[in-house]
């Protein structure tokens, strides 16, 4: 036993004092479990009868929508007062109280059904499979992972620190779907299948954009201070309207893709394209042989 109490103090005491997050009563962190109920809230919320808890017969949802409602003001302001206290370096700046961001993110949810709206109709207009709005509702993980994303996105542009990276990573770890919410993404936005896609933090993207599983939005390389650190400027690709890009294409680097162009599957590209792009693979070469490159 002393040894385990030994082993004890020592993890303690070498709890990373010197990056200053250790949490402690003035330094509550937020609380996964507690974000987890909140995400299924607002599902709960933005689309009722699809998400939560629904007894046969009940298609009046009002009543449940607003008491949700309630529950998700008090744990949203929970977790948003822990993170203010514990990111102390974002906190000291902010010039608004949990209370006031809960209140004002509740405000927004309206715009957020919207366009998760546009979203769902996206989805289903592009992929023969879908049955209909309810089955990409219930069941496209494309859906699951923008629903977190747009939610997170908000929270992002209101500077609530940490929730909305641990929002995201959430539907990350469930659909494979990478998306960081400081990502900006226009309206009906659609991922077919979806496994392996990956949009970082600076991405542009605007309306009527599809992409299909395993396409990568990415950075080619990071700009380094003085300290040999990187430096958060814009560095993913920009990608304008009616763009479609095929399974497993790398975009990379503060690149601007066209309007209404194609980038085809396996693509590297690294350099901006205009509108109205074609971009594929070379056809294979023949040789009297028979042999191809």
């Amino acid at each position: 036993m002393d040894t385990i109490k030994d082993t004890a103090n020592l993890l303690l005491q070498g709890n990373f004092t010197e990056y200053q997050w250790i949490p402690s009563p003035e330094r509550p962190l937020p609380n996964v479990n507690r974000i987890k109920e909140i995400m299924n809230l607002l599902k709960s919320i933005l689309f009722p009868n699809f998400f939560g808890d629904v007894e046969i017969g009940e298609y009046a949802p009002d009543a449940k929508v607003e008491a949700n409602m309630t529950r998700l003001y008090a744990l949203l302001n929970e977790q948003i007062y822990k993170g203010l206290c514990c990111f102390n370096e974002r906190a000291a700046a902010h010039d608004r109280t949990a209370p006031e961001l809960t209140t004002a993110f509740i405000n927004k949810l309206p715009e957020i059904k919207r366009l998760l709206a546009t979203d769902v109709k996206a989805v289903c207009d592009s992929d023969p499979a879908a049955t209909g709005y309810g089955e990409v509702i219930f069941c496209y993980p494309a859906i699951q992972a923008m629903i977190h994303y747009r939610i997170a996105h908000e929270l992002l542009k209101m500077q609530v620190p940490v929730l909305p990276r641990i929002m995201t990573e959430l539907a990350h770890s469930a659909t494979g779907i990478d998306i960081h919410p400081g990502a900006s993404i226009g309206e009906y936005f659609s991922i077919d299948h979806g496994t392996g896609v990956v949009i970082g933090e600076t991405c542009i993207i605007g309306h009527h954009v599809q992409l299909y599983q395993g396409v990568t939005l990415g950075a080619k390389g990071f700009t380094l201070d003085a300290a040999g650190l990187p430096v958060n400027v814009p560095r993913h690709p920009v990608i304008e309207d009616n763009v479609i890009i095929y399974a497993n294409a790398t975009i990379l680097g503060r690149i601007t893709i066209g309007h209404n162009s194609i980038i085809g599957g396996n693509i590297w590209q690294v350099h901006s394209v205009p509108p109205y792009s074609r971009i594929v693979q070379k056809k294979a070469t023949d040789f009297n042989d028979g042999l191809g490159i």
